[in-house]
């Protein structure tokens, strides 16, 4: 498959030339965005067990990354500083190594059941502190580093997106069977999956059983480990 390349007449190069194709942006849209966390603001951050955080790395590359625990992960340290536990994961640290070269970060902060979610801007550093680290202990177990944003603009995002995808509606979720599992697809992907199902059904359940114990062994074993041509482990 070929790459798209528009035709340079069609090409939006410029923030005047975008903006002549959209109505001007409504006042409230403007005055809504906040420079410190407002009591609804925090209210919102406490009922919320998921966020993803955008970072970029010194040459621009952008990443994504979801961060999930119980609602109430992230702590309020004051009304302009948040701080992110970084649970154990796969090790690779795109997000951590992002925000040591780049500390500019965004935050999307979602609540199961709600359409609205909560944007956040800022700055991040990434602190070893043990006095903070032992607050976000779970099963006493703390992170070994917490995420500390300084919040530079803040305020709730609309509905739409949620209500157009019908993202919490049970008639629209997905058989999740329809796909192969993560294990097999990152194995197809990359050293080649076990034609044996027994192989990979147990592949899968050792997947399984990683999850459960992601909370408090770093790199829990997948079941990868057992693949031969496969080294790594998850999460």
């Amino acid at each position: 498959m070929d790459g798209y390349t528009p035709k340079p007449e069609h090409r939006i190069a410029d923030e005047a030339s975008l903006r002549k194709l959209f109505a001007p942006t409504h006042d409230l849209a403007i005055q809504k965005c906040r420079a410190s966390l407002s009591e609804h603001a925090q209210a919102f951050i406490r009922r919320s067990p998921f966020l993803c955080i955008g970072t970029q790395s010194a040459d621009g590359r952008a990443d994504v990354s979801p961060r999930g625990d119980p609602a109430g992960f992230v702590q309020i340290l004051d009304e302009r500083t948040l701080a992110i536990p970084d649970r154990p994961g796969n090790n690779r640290l795109d997000t951590l190594v992002n925000i040591v070269a780049n500390p500019t970060v965004g935050l999307l902060f979602i609540i199961p059941g709600f359409d609205d979610t909560l944007r956040i801007n800022g700055q991040a550093i990434v602190v070893d502190d043990p006095d903070l680290l032992a607050g976000m202990a779970i099963q006493d177990k703390a992170p070994k580093v917490a995420i500390v944003v300084t919040v530079t603009e803040v305020f709730m995002h609309c509905a739409k997106a949620f209500r157009r995808s019908h993202l919490w509606d049970p008639d629209h979720f997905q058989d999740r069977s329809s796909m192969p599992s993560l294990v097999k697809i990152i194995l197809d992907d990359t050293t080649g999956a076990p034609e044996d199902a027994k192989e990979m059904r147990a592949l899968d359940e050792a997947l399984e059983q990683g999850y459960q114990n992601a909370c408090i062994d770093s790199c829990a074993p997948c079941g990868l480990h057992r693949w031969p041509a496969w080294p790594m482990r998850l999460p």
